[in-house]
C-alpha cells in the first residue's frame, strides 16, 4: 500500500480508541470526554548561549484528570510536535488505568537535539523549560509529575527537581515533583531497568498461558526463543539482557541507527552494549555479522520481535514482510494502526505498548510514593524479616536433626530490600494487568486482540472514574 495512506501516530491512537470504545456502552458525551486532550501548553523561550539568543519550543499536554496528579515523561527530540505529545499523553492515561497506577495522563516534549549542546548548556535549557512549566503548576507533586523519556534521563530529572525546589522552598514534598531521579536525589532502586524489566515480566506472563502461546503458533517457554530487538537503548538493552541471561532466550539480531548485527547463536548483549557506547553504533562489532540496512533486519525470521525505539517502525510498507510470531511493543506506538490490521490477519500476536512498556510508570509510581512517605522501602522491616527467617531455619534444623544447605540459608535469610520490593511490585503489576486483558480477550467474541482488550479494560476504568465524579 502506498505510504501516503499511512495514518499518523496521533491518528493511529485515535483509530485504536475508536475500535475499542465502540464495544463499550458509553454515552456520546462521556466517550468524547475520554477522547479529547484536556489542555496543551506551548511555550517558546529564549536562552543566551554561545553569544546569541536561541529560541526553543516545548509542550506539556494534559490528556485526562480523572485522577491526579497526572503523569507522563518529558522527551527531548527534534521530532517533538504537538500532535505527538497529545497522542502520547492519551496513551499515558490508558496505560496508567490498565496497570492501576493512580494517575491521569500527561506528556511533555522539547523540540531540541540534545546531542547538539554541551552538558552545561543543556542544563540551562532544561532549567528554563522547567521554570516555564513550574510557574504554571505543570510540574508539581500533587498536580503534574514528569519522568524521563527519549533524550532525557536521571540527570535531567535531577535538574528539574532542583529547579522546582528553588522555586518552592517550603514544599516538603518537592522531591515528588518528578520521578526517574538518581538514587542520591530521591530516586528508587530499579527505576532505570524498570521498562525493560517490565517487558521481561510481560513475556514471562504470556508464556504462563499455553492457550495464548498456541495462538501465536509457539510452544514451550522463553528458553531458546529467537528474539530480534530494534533499538538497544535503555529499554531494549535491559529487556534483551534479562531475557537472555535469566530466561535463556537467544537475541539473534539487534537493530540500531547505523545498521544491524546478527548472530543466530545469540549475541552477547553486554559486549554489544559496550561497543555501541564506545563507537556510537553496531558497526565493527566482532560478535556478529554487520548489516548496513537495519530496517531490512526487522523482516528477518524470528519468534519474538521487540521494537524498542521509535513509533511507526512497523507500518503499512513493511508489515506484510514481517516474519515473526509475536511482537511486544517496548516502544510507544511502534506498530501503526494500518500495520496492526495486516499483522492480525497474518496471525501475528501483538502485546500492546500500553501494557508492555508500563514498567516505567509503575516504578515511577513507587518512587512517587517513596518521596511522599520520606522513607526507603524495606528500611523498617528488612532486618526483622531476616531475624524471623533465621529463627525458622534454626527450629527446622533442630526438629529434623539435619542442617539446611548454606546456599539455601543465604537466599532464605536475606530480607527484602528496596530493589527486591520494587521488582516484586512490578512483577505483580505486570502479571495481574496481563490477566485482566487476557480475560477480556478470551471471554468476549467481539474482542479479537490483546490491544483491543487492553483498551477495553483501561477505558472502562477511566469511564468508571468519571462516573464517580458525577459525569
Amino acid at each position: 500500500m502506498p505510504r501516503n495512506k499511512e495514518p499518523s501516530f496521533r491518528k493511529s491512537v485515535d483509530m485504536m480508541f475508536d475500535k475499542a470504545v465502540g464495544l463499550l456502552n458509553l454515552s456520546p458525551g462521556l466517550e468524547e470526554k475520554i477522547r479529547v486532550c484536556n489542555s496543551t501548553y506551548t511555550v517558546r523561550f529564549g536562552v543566551k548561549l554561545r553569544g546569541d539568543i536561541h529560541t526553543f519550543t516545548g509542550y506539556r499536554s494534559v490528556h485526562s484528570e480523572h485522577k491526579e496528579p497526572v503523569k507522563g515523561g518529558i522527551r527531548f527530540a527534534t521530532s517533538v510536535n504537538q500532535d505527538e505529545v497529545e497522542a502520547l499523553a492519551a496513551l499515558m492515561t490508558y496505560k496508567c488505568a490498565l496497570v492501576e497506577a493512580p494517575f491521569g495522563g500527561s506528556k511533555g516534549g522539547l523540540h531540541i537535539d540534545p546531542n547538539a549542546w554541551e552538558a552545561d548548556e543543556l542544563e540551562r535549557i532544561t532549567r528554563r523549560f522547567a521554570f516555564e512549566l513550574i510557574k504554571r503548576d505543570l510540574i508539581h507533586p500533587s498536580q503534574n509529575v514528569p519522568a524521563p523519556d527519549m533524550g532525557t534521563g536521571e540527570r535531567e530529572m535531577a535538574w528539574i527537581a532542583d529547579q522546582f525546589r528553588r522555586m518552592n522552598t517550603t514544599e516538603i514534598d518537592s522531591e515528588a515533583c518528578v520521578t526517574g531521579k538518581p538514587l542520591n536525589k530521591g530516586g528508587i532502586a530499579g527505576r532505570v531497568e524498570a521498562t525493560g524489566r517490565g517487558v521481561q515480566y510481560a513475556l514471562q506472563e504470556f508464556f504462563r498461558h499455553p492457550d495464548d502461546v498456541k495462538i501465536a503458533n509457539m510452544t514451550g517457554t522463553l528458553d531458546g526463543k529467537r528474539i530480534i530487538v530494534q533499538g538497544l537503548g535503555n529499554v531494549g538493552y535491559h529487556a534483551a539482557k534479562f531475557l537472555a541471561e535469566e530466561d535463556g532466550a537467544l537475541i539473534t539480531a539487534v537493530i540500531e541507527r547505523d545498521g544491524a548485527v546478527i548472530n543466530d547463536k545469540g549475541l552477547d548483549i553486554e559486549e554489544l552494549s559496550g561497543h555501541i557506547r564506545a563507537n556510537a553504533g553496531v558497526k565493527g562489532f566482532k560478535g556478529g555479522e554487520y548489516v548496513k540496512n537495519g530496517s531490512a533486519v526487522l523482516e528477518k525470521e524470528c519468534d519474538i520481535l521487540i521494537p524498542a525505539a521509535m513509533e511507526g517502525v512497523i507500518n503499512m510498507d513493511n508489515a506484510d514482510r514481517i516474519k515473526t510470531k509475536l511482537i511486544i511493543e517496548a516502544a510507544n506506538g511502534p506498530v501503526t494502526a494500518g500495520a496492526d490490521e495486516i499483522l492480525h490477519k497474518a496471525g501475528v500476536v501483538i502485546i500492546p505498548d500500553m501494557y508492555a512498556n508500563a514498567g516505567g510508570v509503575t516504578v515511577s509510581y513507587f518512587e512517587w510514593v517513596k518521596n511522599l512517605s520520606h522513607i526507603r522501602f524495606g528500611r523498617m522491616q528488612r532486618r526483622q524479616e531476616e531475624a524471623s527467617n533465621i529463627l525458622l531455619i534454626q527450629e527446622m534444623e533442630r526438629l529434623v536433626g539435619k542442617p539446611v544447605s548454606e546456599e539455601f540459608k543465604t537466599k532464605f535469610f536475606q530480607g527484602a530490600g528496596e530493589l527486591e520490593l520494587v521488582r516484586s511490585g512490578l512483577e505483580d503489576t505486570m502479571r495481574t494487568s496481563y490477566q485482566s486483558m487476557q480475560y477480556v480477550w478470551h471471554s468476549r467474541d467481539d474482542v479479537d486482540s490483546l490491544r483491543t482488550a487492553a483498551y477495553l479494560v483501561s477505558l472502562g476504568r477511566v469511564a468508571d472514574s468519571y462516573k464517580a465524579l458525577g459525569l
